[in-house]
């Protein structure tokens, strides 16, 4: 990294030199940091690029709810080392600075000023209110506030905000609410409000900011994540990953709510029980056999529900192809609706059919279309539109 801002310096002095100008005007700068000085109270450092900053000049900078104009109190420079004699001591005062400068800036009302602000000095016989104006618009370009689903982003200075607010856009992650300041309570209710659409998005990203004690109380009642690091790229990649995570289990979690397209062979010599319910040995021939599913034979009987799977007196949750377990089913009625060497299927209902060809395709293996072929023809002779 120094080899390359060597580099950058270097290029920045060959190819600007003749093309950068510095004007005698009113100054312009960016500020750099706002901090409690012993003595001083809140103080801005700043970076004065243009024009010449003085004492008692009036100048407007961001603030976290609206712009702020000040008047200048004192401009602080730091001491060289050689100076310092007590830590207490590190400025010596000075009336006025041009460009290019680094500066400490006294002066009321900078508590709730931005770092990454813009920061102008109003020039003699102009309105504050029309450097407001300027300051306003050049802040708010970097906030986001939409009325739409996406997550919500605290950082701590503008400069961060722009960064991560870049960042999330490659990766296509929609913004709610972009703004500076510790995370509060009204954040995480603009993230539950966001999770009514989609809860991959109904999260809080909080970067080297504060998550104040009410917001952690709404997260934690209204069970909203809250991602907090002082790395911008760690920060992204834990909330990417966990919505990677949340993604599969509720692709998971939807696909085990749906009754899959399966096939069962009822195996000679192996009823334990005729009837209330029917239970019988069998072998699954495709897709899988799960409790609760409903069933129904190659004639289009139906005979109710799956009740429990069994292998060697072990209830199983599933039975998969090519394994032979013993199965309960409610309305079964052995030498009535069901018999030995008979095909049964699951009876899946005409909604999950249409949700498993239109959301999960890759799910459905060349033996599960097959399966869904024969149990249209099965459906379509009591119903000639079923499954279209």
């Amino acid at each position: 990294m120094p080899e390359l801002l060597a580099i950058l310096t270097g290029l920045t002095q060959a190819y600007l030199s003749n093309e950068l100008e510095v004007t005698s005007g009113p100054a312009r700068g960016t500020v750099l940091e706002v901090k409690d000085e012993p003595g001083l109270g809140t103080t801005i450092n700043a970076i004065i690029y243009d024009g010449a900053l003085r004492v008692n000049d009036t100048v407007v900078l961001g603030g976290r709810e609206h712009p702020i104009a000040t008047q200048i109190r004192a401009i602080l420079l730091p001491k060289p080392l050689d100076e310092i004699r007590d830590p207490r001591d590190r400025f010596t005062s000075v009336k006025r600075v041009t460009a290019a400068s680094g500066v400490k800036i006294a002066a009321p009302s900078l508590e709730t000023a931005l770092a990454g602000s813009p920061i102008y000095g109003v020039a003699k016989g102009k309105n504050a209110k029309e450097y407001v104006r300027i300051v306003e618009d050049e802040v708010e370009k970097l906030r986001i506030k939409a009325e739409r689903s996406g997550i919500v982003l605290k950082t701590d200075t503008l400069g961060s905000l722009e960064a991560v607010t870049e960042s999330l856009s490659r990766h296509d992650v929609p913004i709610r609410l972009a703004d500076i300041g510790d995370v509060s309570r009204r954040d995480v209710v603009e993230a539950e409000a966001a999770g009514q659409e989609d809860r991959l998005v109904a999260v809080v990203l909080a970067f080297n900011v504060k998550v104040l004690p009410d917001a952690e109380d709404e997260a934690k009642t209204g069970g909203i994540p809250i991602f907090y690091s002082d790395i911008i790229y760690h920060m992204i990649e834990d909330y990417l990953r966990w919505s990677e995570e949340q993604r599969t289990l509720g692709v998971k979690a939807e696909l085990d709510a749906l009754v899959r397209p399966s096939k069962a062979k009822v195996m000679t010599g192996l009823v334990f029980r005729r009837s209330k319910p029917a239970i019988v040995g069998v072998e699954v021939v495709t897709g899988r056999l799960k409790p609760k599913f409903p069933l129904i034979t190659a004639s289009g009987r139906k005979l109710g529900e799956l009740q429990r799977i069994q292998d060697q007196g072990k209830d199983l949750q599933e039975a998969v192809v090519g394994m032979q377990v013993a199965v309960s089913i409610e309305d079964g009625v052995v030498g009535r609706n069901i018999s030995e060497g008979d095909t049964i299927y699951a009876d899946v209902p005409e909604r999950h059919l249409k949700t498993l060809r239109t959301k999960f395709p890759s799910e459905l293996s060349e033996n599960d279309q097959q399966t869904i072929k024969e149990l249209i023809e099965i459906k379509r002779k009591e119903n000639p539109v079923w499954g279209l």
